[in-house]
């Protein structure tokens, strides 16, 4: 986890071209899929990200096309896990984006599988860092319930991971 840097945003917010020009590519051969044109091919790819050092890879097809975007798609998750920026909690305003994923209640809800979801993921461990990993705190700056953010975070157990190293790093038991 890099901390204090710029944070995770600034990459998220890139669209696929952009992000895909600030990485290193590197194609191989991987073992998996693809009968008599396994090994003769380089269709796995291995993407990192120079900014921030993350590395991600896409190996499962034999389509180079199909395994660049799952690696981007990868790179974005991992960035929003790793890259920590700084947020003063003082005049912390919930982004644009994490506003629109806030539904009715005040309850925040993005699905696993929409795009928005590293960018809101990046900007919930950045307020819970700030918090100094408590999710009482995070959650108040939030607008969200104390329940709503441990359930948002406990429902993918990589972001509960990140959630519970930020907690250990200031002393505090991991959330079950």
């Amino acid at each position: 986890m890099k901390v204090n840097g710029p944070a995770a945003g600034l990459y998220l917010e890139l669209d696929d071209a952009a992000l895909l020009a600030q990485c290193d590519v590197d194609t191989f051969r991987a073992r998996g899929p693809g009968g008599q044109k396994r090994n003769k091919t380089d269709s796995a790819v291995r993407l990192r990200h120079r900014p921030t050092g993350v590395m991600s890879r896409g190996v499962e097809s034999r389509s180079q096309h199909e395994n660049r975007v799952r690696a981007l798609k990868r790179l974005r998750q991992t960035i929003s896990l790793e890259i920590r920026g700084s947020i003063d909690l003082e005049t912390y305003q919930p982004s644009a984006m994490l506003a629109a994923c806030l539904r009715e209640h005040r309850k925040l809800a993005v699905g696993r599988r929409d795009a928005r979801r590293p960018s809101v993921v990046a900007e919930v461990l950045d307020v819970v860092l700030a918090s100094r990993g408590r999710v009482s705190t995070a959650a108040q700056h939030l607008g969200v319930s104390t329940g709503n953010l441990s359930a948002f975070v406990g429902a993918d157990g990589k972001t509960k991971a990140a959630v519970n190293q930020l907690r250990r790093a200031f002393g505090l038991r991991p959330l079950r």
